[in-house]
């Protein structure tokens, strides 16, 4: 028999893109992972991507999560020099409609849908709220910010550039780090340390305040590495992700609970579950009884921002009726 088809979903990154078929059942179908340093554009990738599972044959219906802020129909991805258009796809594929939203927005779609041995709790085993908002953080390349609340219309999504905003030391070696970084780069924001180039400069601050040479280059090789500054740059990391992580609860009150997503955090489970993420998180002194009763929770699906731009696929359906 042959499948029937919802609609084309893509997760783009500045490292990778992500692309998948959503069936008339919701599941995604046929996934395909492209390394975007191989690619001019994402017009070559989606070319790529329907010769090989569709042939001739083009999907009515596109929602797309980009790793950049949304303006008139419009991405610019932050960490690649590449612009992607809503009304520039339609052209090239004749696509009957195409959506775009954030990366990040997509995620916090997904979030409270996604099965339970996708999901792993970081903390006390807390009830969400339901009727409030969640927030979903994570860093990978960059390092983004999503919030979601209900309504009597349905999940809305409430994008933000959060990883921009300024970082704040906690303790008196983060002011150290703060003081090298900012030498190096003027303003220091959450991103420069929550990502994977942030991990490296981390590294090599934390290395400079010990009086020792840096000699990893890459955040993998520091998370895979049993150096004593590998390590202590991973339990900081994980430290000043709770920090961040319950700022960011505060600021948009997600008693509906915090997910921990992006490319990072699945790779340092461990620390990040035995390390001080949590303590971190409800350190924030007036309101710390506020902050533990909000669950925090690791997202370890591989397609997870697939799966919110599939649901905001079911979204765009009555525009086309």
């Amino acid at each position: 028999m042959k499948t029937l088809y919802k609609g084309l979903v893509g997760d783009i990154g500045g490292t990778n893109a992500r692309l998948a078929m959503v069936d008339e059942d919701g599941h995604l179908r046929h996934p395909k992972t492209y390394a975007t340093k191989d690619y001019g554009s994402l017009t070559e990738i989606v070319a790529t991507y329907l010769e090989t599972a569709m042939g001739r044959k083009r999907p009515e219906r596109v929602v797309l999560a980009v790793a950049g802020p949304l303006v008139d129909g419009e991405i610019e991805l932050t960490n690649i020099d590449w612009r992607i258009s809503e009304g520039e796809l339609v052209g090239a594929f004749e696509f009957e409609k195409v959506r775009l939203l954030n990366d990040f927005g997509a995620q916090a779609l997904a979030a409270p849908h996604l099965p339970a041995d996708s999901l792993r709790r970081i903390g006390p085993d807390l009830r969400p709220s339901p009727t409030c908002p969640i927030v979903v953080v994570g860093a990978g390349t960059g390092f983004g910010v999503a919030g979601l609340v209900h309504s009597d219309r349905g999940d809305l999504v409430l994008q933000a550039e959060g990883g921009h905003a300024s970082f704040a030391p906690s303790d008196d070696v983060e002011i150290e780090i703060f003081r090298i970084l900012k030498a190096r780069f003027g303003r220091v924001s959450i991103e420069r340390i929550l990502s994977g180039a942030g991990m490296v400069d981390l590294y090599a601050a934390l290395c400079e305040l010990a009086g020792e040479t840096p000699h990893l280059t890459t955040a993998q090789a520091i998370t895979t590495s049993k150096d004593a500054q590998a390590l202590a740059t991973v339990a900081r990391f994980c430290a000043i992700l709770g920090s961040v992580a319950g700022d960011i609860a505060l600021t948009y009150g997600a008693r509906g609970g915090v997910y921990i997503a992006g490319g990072i955090a699945p790779q340092i489970q461990d620390p990040l579950m035995q390390g001080d993420f949590r303590a971190r998180f409800e350190a924030k002194g007036r309101m710390s009884s506020y902050m533990a009763d909000i669950p925090t929770t690791l997202i370890t699906h591989p397609y997870a921002a697939l799966v919110g731009a599939a649901r905001a696929l079911d979204q765009t359906s009555s525009d086309l009726l």
